[in-house]
C-alpha cells in the first residue's frame, strides 16, 4: 500500500511537472497560473502544494529541469553511431525544427522563456536555467573532443553553437517558420568545419 501511494505521489507530481513545461512553452513563465497547471495535469487541487511546498517557483524548477533532461538526451540520441559532429547537430536541429512547425511555432524552448522573464527577479531560476544550458553545452563540448577538437576550444564552440540555436529557436518562433533554425545549422556547420581555433 505504501509502495503503490509512493507510484500514485511520484506520477502526480510527474504530471505537474509536465504541465507546468508545456505551459511555459505556450504562455512563459508569468503567463502560467498554479490554477492552469493543476487543471492541465488532472492533479487534485490540494496536491501541487503538497508535492511542491515552495510553490511556483519550485515547480518552474523542476519544469526547467526536465526540459534540460530531455535535450540532454536528444542530443545523446542524435549521437550514435560514428556520425560527424555536424550530422549529430543537424539531427538535433531538425527535431526541434519538427517540435516548432508540428505545435505551429506556439512551443518554444522553456529554458530561454524562463531566464527571459525571470533571470533577473530570481535567483533560484537563473541557477536552475544556467545549469540547464551547462548541461547542453557539456555534451556538445564532449563530442567535439571526442572528434580530436582540443578541450578549450571544444568548449568554447558548443557555447557558440548552443546560443546559435536558441536564438534560432526565438526567431524561428516569431517569423513562423523554421528557415532561421535551418540557416543556424549552416552557419554550425561551417564554424566546426573551419579549422581557426577559438579563443577560450
Amino acid at each position: 500500500m505504501v509502495g503503490a501511494k509512493g507510484t500514485k505521489g511520484t506520477e502526480t507530481s510527474s504530471r505537474l511537472a509536465e504541465s507546468m513545461l508545456e505551459l511555459i512553452q505556450r504562455h512563459g513563465y508569468s503567463g502560467t497560473g498554479l490554477n492552469a497547471v493543476v487543471e492541465h495535469a488532472g492533479a487534485p487541487k490540494g496536491s501541487l502544494y503538497f508535492h511542491f511546498p515552495q510553490g511556483k517557483e519550485e515547480l518552474g524548477e523542476k519544469a526547467v529541469e526536465l526540459a534540460a533532461a530531455r535535450f540532454s538526451a536528444l542530443v545523446a540520441d542524435s549521437a550514435t553511431g560514428p556520425a560527424a559532429v555536424g550530422e549529430v547537430l543537424g539531427r538535433v536541429i531538425d527535431e526541434l525544427a519538427g517540435m516548432l512547425d508540428g505545435s505551429d511555432f506556439q512551443l518554444g524552448c522553456p529554458v530561454s522563456v524562463v531566464t527571459l522573464e525571470m533571470g533577473a527577479q530570481s535567483e533560484r531560476l537563473r541557477g536552475a536555467c544556467a545549469d540547464a544550458f551547462e548541461s547542453w553545452i557539456a555534451p556538445v563540448s564532449e563530442l567535439l573532443v571526442a572528434h580530436g577538437r582540443p578541450r578549450a576550444v571544444a568548449r568554447a564552440l558548443a557555447t557558440a553553437v548552443v546560443s546559435m540555436v536558441e536564438g534560432a529557436v526565438i526567431v524561428s518562433r516569431a517569423q513562423r517558420s523554421t528557415e532561421p533554425l535551418y540557416c543556424a545549422a549552416q552557419a554550425v556547420a561551417v564554424l566546426l568545419a573551419d579549422g581557426t581555433e577559438v579563443s577560450a
